[in-house]
């Protein structure tokens, strides 16, 4: 679902969001449909693995960019609850699926669940282009309105003499020349890897997904190894999903509050070490109860992450720049997720002990928010540096006089109209008097 990321923000720049989501849940469909008549497990990798798994891959990302569209004043809280519907379903699936599997069994129950997710394309069907869009191209309207009269001249003057027509062989020898690298740079970019807050952002994150999803892996395990029962155990992820299902829209309005999101960074750094805190302090609870009380922590703080691991992204890099963002960090951030587990259960094997396991998540999340709140606290720093610079030149009265003379020298140039007037140019008594000044 992760690793596709950046070909699903190629997608949704060069075709936008409601396509791509439509294109995403017919695969996810095909996917799920298909695993029903499979015979083998390699078919069952191909169906349910790649294919329904790239389906999700073309739903998660644009759904998570359409929010940044169409939010920007509650955009924290749009978040939040956009991503309470994941808690939502992990309390129902789990009953449904046994559900299915007892009354169609399983090849009855991937047709249904095929069905079930073809409504994807009936939710990316209401993914309508907004806003910033629409302006955007009317601006462009306008601009390309403007700028006609300027290319018609331009181009009968080309017509006219033999040796204008070199630069528009040129042109088209460079778009030629281009290679696959800068068509690709057109869609996804690459420049973020020249931004300092989208990078802090990016080792913040692979490092803590090291730690991120092996907790809730090995949780039901840990509590059968201690010794309770196998549907007490499961329950302790029901109670982490209810927990999450209200953490998450919650924390999406505490971080809309004005005293939180001018430095949300600092919010979802001390949300990602709450986690980490939890993950070492797991080992005590010997009994049920306290895993009990360590599964409602541990919904809280998983919760907290999961609302604001998109929204810090987009108030580091802006709404626009987000489609690229996001795509880049879900690829690096796939190999950390897919080492996480194995890694814990290695531990497990290794020493005999879960503690090991909840330790060393907790150890490398607590370290993932500090880096993250030090670095994003330099960020901040130098961020306001940097603005108090910009502000200091733009009172600078002679950075101030330079850039009216070059507007006015601008708009004396785009005064004249018509090649007729071009000689009036190189006498600069007739120019005055034609410019009015």
């Amino acid at each position: 679902t992760l690793s596709p990321g950046p070909i699903s923000s190629i997608l949704v720049n060069r075709y936008g969001s409601r396509p791509v989501v439509m294109f995403g849940g017919l695969l996810c469909g095909v996917g799920m449909v298909s695993a029903a008549f499979c015979t083998s497990i390699l078919q069952l990798y191909i169906c349910v693995g790649f294919i329904t798994g790239f389906g999700l891959a073309l739903n998660l990302q644009p759904s998570v960019i359409i929010i940044g569209k169409y939010f920007l004043k509650r955009r924290p809280i749009a978040n939040g609850l956009a991503m309470a519907g994941s808690p939502v379903m992990l309390c129902t699936l789990a009953p449904l699926n046994q559900f299915l599997f007892d009354n169609f069994g399983w090849r009855g129950s991937f047709l249904i669940l095929g069905a079930i997710l073809l409504h994807c394309c009936v939710a990316g069907a209401l993914f309508r282009p907004i806003g910033a869009a629409t302006a955007s191209v009317k601006t462009q309207e306008t601009e390309e309105g403007k700028e006609t009269l300027k290319e018609e001249v331009t181009k009968d003057a080309m017509e006219t003499s033999s040796p204008t027509k070199v630069p528009m062989e040129t042109k088209v020898e460079e778009e030629e020349g281009k290679d696959c690298c800068e068509k690709i740079n057109q869609y996804l970019d690459f420049s973020l890897f020249k931004h300092r807050g989208f990078l802090i952002y990016l080792i913040g994150n692979v490092l803590m997904f090291l730690g991120f999803f092996a907790p809730i892996v090995f949780l039901a395990p840990y509590a059968k190894h201690i010794g309770i029962d196998e549907y007490s155990a499961a329950f302790l992820l029901s109670i982490l999903a209810i927990v999450d299902m209200i953490a998450r829209p919650s924390t999406g309005i505490i971080a809309n509050s004005k005293w939180v999101r001018p430095r949300i960074q600092y919010f979802f750094s001390f949300a990602i070490t709450f986690n980490g805190a939890c993950h070492l302090l797991c080992p005590l609870a010997s009994g049920y109860k306290g895993l009990v009380v360590y599964s409602v922590f541990f919904g809280l703080a998983f919760g907290m992450v999961c609302a604001m691991l998109f929204e810090t992204l987009m108030d580091l890099v802006g709404a626009v720049r987000f489609t690229s963002a996001v795509g880049l960090v879900t690829i690096a951030e796939c190999c950390t997720i897919l080492l996480g587990p194995p890694i814990g259960g290695t531990l497990i094997d290794t020493f005999g002990d879960y503690k090991y396991m909840f330790i060393k998540c907790g150890a490398v999340m607590v370290l993932a928010g500090t880096f993250l709140f030090i670095m994003n606290y330099y960020n901040y720093r130098m961020l306001a540096k940097e603005e108090k610079e910009r502000k200091a030149k733009e009172e600078d009265p002679k950075s101030v006089r330079t850039e009216n003379e070059g507007r006015n020298n601008w708009n004396k140039e785009t005064i004249q109209d018509g090649p007729e007037l071009e000689p009036l140019r190189e006498e600069q008594g007739l120019k005055k008097e034609v410019n009015g000044t």
